[in-house]
């Protein structure tokens, strides 16, 4: 059986039009999914209220802190 891992025995064309059908596949998916309509409340143990607490209050690490934290570029 010719799979598109194996390119020596399967035609160029064919390898290209699975390639482009598994794509087209795949948008149509996305574009078919249902928006996502979970309600944007709080989380089960309240760590989302309290993580938005901090930041309306200025307590929090910026990404710059992060980085001199952490040690990174």
């Amino acid at each position: 059986m010719t799979t598109l891992a194996d390119p020596p025995s399967a035609s160029p064309a064919a390898a290209e039009a699975l390639r482009r059908l598994g794509s087209a596949a795949v948008l149509q998916a996305l574009e078919q999914a249902p928006l996502d309509d979970e309600p944007d409340d709080d989380d089960l143990d309240g760590q989302l209220t309290e993580a938005r607490r901090d930041a309306a209050e200025g307590r929090g690490v910026t990404t710059d802190e992060l980085r001199r934290r952490l040690r990174l570029p």
